[in-house]
């Protein structure tokens, strides 16, 4: 018998697999190869495993039992994982074969699972290659009594992170920030028995974390039911296995456009569920918004979204998949769905309706190879009486631990946050109930700071009352971040330098309305296109950004220091060194 395999031996076997890889293969593909190999390797382990306790039950009698009596999994005679590696001539064939029979043998529940990688491709995958692979999957047995299944899927979810830790950007689609989702999770807080639907759902890790609380609350979890849809068919098959390696059964992850062409629906209408966890794609151009005008499941009671950003489409669909007396969803965005003009109509016809029940700033960096922050909006179907009317803001954005580059929240500040949600009352600088009334006094506007103030410094305080400055203040900051992300997106685009009027002249008193500059080597090969702010408070938001740009290019600073600078923001403004800055952002300080 096979001894029981450690997590940290199991990480160390899953990532060595890759490892095998890294010479022939990109890292963005390691996934396409190593996750069918251990999800093969994984059912042929169980389904012997599966046989040997049948034999020792039943003795003889076993071998009248039909397989999939005794089965969880069908392995059709001659492609086993042992038949596979014995081959030792186009490996690649074979594997494609066993994976095929395997599916065909389990049509209901594996179709597509295996993916469509090149096993075929020898200049890619040659013989030796594969067969090392095999080699190194059959050092160990992944029966589920050498590896249960809550390991084996904590295994599954460390080779995700790995493999987006090791693939930068193509990892995006498929990789969200565990610590987030759990507290997405803590919010909700699933039961037994109901249905769980996330309508974008990539490697499945939300459903996951609902089915990963129910166990810990000890409640049944296997009679939830478990739904899911995924653009991208590879991540969909990551997702079936992920979601079957930690044991799930009952669940329906179907790959497919959910605003083209929703997956789920009954009687000519959308499926309805009581729960929705969703991290829908950040404002996309590419999708059908003429098709959405005239959506024939009523998806645009709102009103139909800008085709630059579909952000309020998947907000109306999933809210039309909510059951009416037990629906909530929790959803994370970008901040812009908060405030953006262009979805205006469309949001204060949402918060009329009364089924915003919290809206939550996230802090920087939590998000894979993105510095943004995001919110989450939680929405509910039927509120409780005592807070119907009103949604509760909370502003969390120093919420948030950083080691080794990485974001992440911790347990205090998930039941923090989680605290204040279950609590549902004004809180300091943290939290803050608003009416429907105080909302549409702000133009319908969600963003956080209008609701949850922050401290400011009586220093930065001018003549001006407090909500004047303030609102100047935000506003500004808010066109800021914008900046910032088009210098981080493209460093080359953005020039600042400071501008000087030549003396005795007044400003403006000629209709030429041109910059004349003094061509050098600092300006580019074509005349540059200018801008400039008729706003004082970006204006001094700026120059503190010449400041820092300079320093960058002097090496006062560091490129890291310049980007905690920016991804912080404001809580990194200093007036140009007036004040102390809220948040510390240089190393050597």
């Amino acid at each position: 018998m096979s001894k029981r395999i450690t997590i940290e031996e199991l990480q160390s076997y899953l990532w060595n697999s890759a490892v095998l890889l890294r010479t022939n293969i990109d890292a963005g593909a390691y996934k396409q190869y190593i996750f069918p190999l251990l999800f093969f390797k994984r059912i042929c382990d169980v389904y012997d495993e599966e046989t040997a306790l049948a034999i020792e039950e039943y003795g003889d009698d076993a071998t009248e039992f039909d397989a999939d009596e005794i089965h969880t999994f069908v392995v059709p005679k001659g492609y086993h994982w042992n038949d596979v590696r014995a081959v030792s001539e186009n490996v690649g064939v074979a594997i494609v074969e066993a994976f095929r029979k395997v599916e065909n043998a389990n049509i209901d529940k594996l179709q597509g699972i295996f993916g469509d990688g090149a096993w075929t491709n020898k200049n890619r995958l040659p013989d030796r290659l594969l067969k090392d692979l095999l080699e190194h999957f059959s050092t160990k047995t992944l029966s589920i009594a050498n590896c249960p299944e809550d390991e084996l899927g904590q295994g599954y979810e460390y080779l995700i992170k790995k493999f987006a830790d090791d693939s930068g950007h193509t990892a995006q689609e498929f990789y969200t920030n565990r610590t987030v989702v759990h507290l997405m999770t803590e919010m909700l807080k699933p039961e037994s028995g109901e249905s769980i639907y996330d309508p974008t759902c990539g490697s499945a890790g939300m459903l996951i974390s609902a089915i990963a609380y129910l166990k810990e609350q000890g409640k049944e979890w296997r009679n939830v039911a478990v739904y899911g849809q995924e653009i991208n068919a590879l991540t969909s098959a990551i997702g079936k296995m992920n979601l079957f390696l930690h044991g799930v059964k009952d669940f329906n992850i179907v790959n497919g456009d959910t605003l083209k062409a929703p997956a789920f629906v009954e009687n000519g209408r959308l499926k309805q569920f009581d729960l929705i966890l969703a991290n829908p794609p950040y404002s996309i151009s590419q999708w059908d918004r003429a098709a959405f005008e005239s959506d024939k499941y009523g998806r645009n009671f709102l009103g139909v979204p800008p085709q630059g950003r579909a952000d309020y489409a998947f907000l109306q669909h999933i809210i039309a998949s909510l059951k009416d007396d037990t629906g909530r969803c929790a959803i994370l965005f970008p901040h812009g769905v908060l405030f953006r003009n262009e979805e205006s109509a469309m949001r204060e016809r949402l918060v009329r309706s009364d089924k915003v029940e919290c809206v939550i700033g996230l802090g920087p960096n939590l998000f894979y190879n993105s510095p943004m922050e995001a919110c989450i909006m939680i929405c509910r179907m039927n509120k409780r009486p005592e807070r119907r009317g009103q949604v509760l803001f909370i502003n969390a954005v120093n919420e948030v631990e950083r080691k080794n580059a990485q974001s992440y929240l911790e347990e205090r500040h998930i039941a923090r946050i989680a605290a204040a949600y279950d609590n549902y009352v004004d809180d300091a600088d943290f939290a803050k109930v608003a009416t429907i009334q105080d909302i549409a006094n702000n133009n319908f506007s969600l963003s956080i700071p209008l609701y949850v103030k922050p401290e400011v410094n009586e220093e930065d305080i001018d003549s001006r009352n407090v909500q004047e400055h303030y609102d100047s203040w935000l506003a500004a900051s808010e066109m800021m971040k914008l900046l910032f992300w088009l210098d981080e997106f493209n460093p080359s685009a953005l020039h600042l330098f400071l501008s000087r009027k030549f003396p005795g002249e007044k400003c403006n008193e000629v209709a030429d309305t041109s910059v004349y500059y003094h061509d050098n080597d600092s300006w580019p090969a074509h005349a540059p296109v200018c801008m400039w702010f008729d706003y004082g408070v970006l204006n001094d938001f700026l120059k503190v950004w010449v400041v820092r740009m300079d320093e960058l290019k002097s090496g006062v600073i560091t490129r890291d220091e310049y980007f905690e600078w920016k991804i912080n923001w404001p809580q990194t403004c200093d007036g140009c060194g007036k004040f102390d800055s809220k948040k510390q952002w240089r190393k050597n300080f």
